[in-house]
């Protein structure tokens, strides 16, 4: 008598027959990329962002430049004339004023030299006056009286230039100022065109530095600027000068400063760092991290419309630095998205919540 095949056998065999036909006839529909009709799809919800409302506010940047300072007037005095050092009327140090003689240096035949030549110009002169008589009666030849009026003048020329040579005896200070170095001694021997000395006038400075490329479009002479020392101290002045041509080597461009010194400090060829007070404008203030660079490199941030839509503007930098920029480019009026930025585009809409309305939500119990 045959054996019955075991009752799992016969579990086994229904579920795999129910699986084939669940397999041939079953519910395709959760396979379909669409909804079966009838069935409501979920709605997206619009990305939720933070937004801080921003106004532009007056605001006059600064621009810091290192450089140094120099007397508004300094001269290196020197010899005009050959001779012994005679007197030192003005020692080192000294404060003189314009005309003042400053050393003088022995005439030797200056004096004789001279009197000789005053003696052979008036000779000369007199002489043309006795051929004027002669020529009104054509008793001279026309040479000759070129000749005595040549000689007039040659004897002119004489006592001009040695009337000269005798007043650089006594070199006289330029202008008022101080007599910052001297370099020689009762009877030294100076010759023409060598250096005794140096005379400054410290009463106006000029302090210089040079800026970049990019700095020196915003400037204009005239601006306030506020020199400051190394201890510490300040001096007011204003920006005179501003190179219209950048240096080959640095590519840089030369700015100068005028500045008075009433104590007469002595900061002349000492280090300074100027600071310079540009013209105002409106900006807004913001984080450094909001700033984002666009497929042409240039600095954006993104904002919202009143629609609660994203807006991204450029933005031009006007100062900066850890804490925050200062930037134009940007409405007078708007709502800077602070928090969810990088999950959003141009154009999208979102849910907008004010920092201020945030933050009190949180502290709500």
């Amino acid at each position: 008598m045959p054996r019955r095949p075991p009752l799992s056998y016969l579990l086994a065999a229904v579920l795999l027959l129910a699986l084939l036909l669940w397999l041939a006839l079953g519910d395709f529909d959760r396979f379909q990329q669409q909804p079966p009709p009838g069935e409501a799809q979920p709605a997206e919800t619009p990305t939720r962002v933070e937004y801080r409302l921003s106004q532009a506010a007056p605001h006059a940047p600064r621009l810091v430049a290192q450089g140094q300072l120099v007397a508004a007037r300094e001269v290196e005095l020197r010899s005009r004339q050959a001779g012994r050092v005679s007197e030192l009327p003005v020692s080192l140090g000294s404060r003189v004023e314009a005309g003042e003689s400053l050393l003088v240096l022995s005439t030797d035949a200056l004096e004789a030299q001279l009197a000789r030549a005053e003696d052979q110009l008036t000779l000369a002169r007199a002489e043309l006056s006795g051929a004027d008589d002669l020529r009104r009666r054509e008793l001279i030849s026309q040479p000759e009286y070129l000749r005595l009026q040549s000689s007039v003048s040659m004897a002119a020329a004489d006592v001009a230039e040695l009337r000269h040579a005798l007043a650089e005896t006594r070199p006289a200070a330029p202008f008022d100022g101080k007599l910052d170095r001297l370099d020689v001694e009762l009877g030294d021997v100076l010759q023409p065109g060598e250096a005794y000395g140096r005379l400054i006038d410290d009463r106006r400075l000029t302090a210089s530095a040079w800026v970049s490329q990019r700095d020196a479009l915003t400037l204009e002479p005239g601006l306030p600027v506020e020199v400051r020392l190394l201890d510490g101290t300040t001096l007011p002045g204003e920006l005179t000068h501003v190179a219209s041509r950048a240096d080959d080597a640095t590519r840089s461009y030369y700015i100068e400063a005028t500045l008075d010194n009433p104590e007469r400090r002595r900061v002349a060829g000492a280090s300074a760092s100027l600071t310079i007070t540009l013209p105002e404008r409106y900006v807004h203030r913001f984080s450094p991290a909001l700033l984002e660079l666009d497929e042409e490199g240039q600095l954006r941030v993104k904002h919202l419309d009143d629609d609660d839509r994203v807006v991204i503007s450029r933005v031009s930098l006007v100062e900066t630095d850890t804490r925050e920029v200062r930037a134009t480019g940007l409405p007078e009026t708007v709502r800077l998205i602070t928090l969810g930025g990088g999950f959003v585009t141009e154009g999208d809409r979102v849910t907008a919540v004010a920092i201020e309305q945030d933050q009190a939500a949180r502290e709500t119990p």
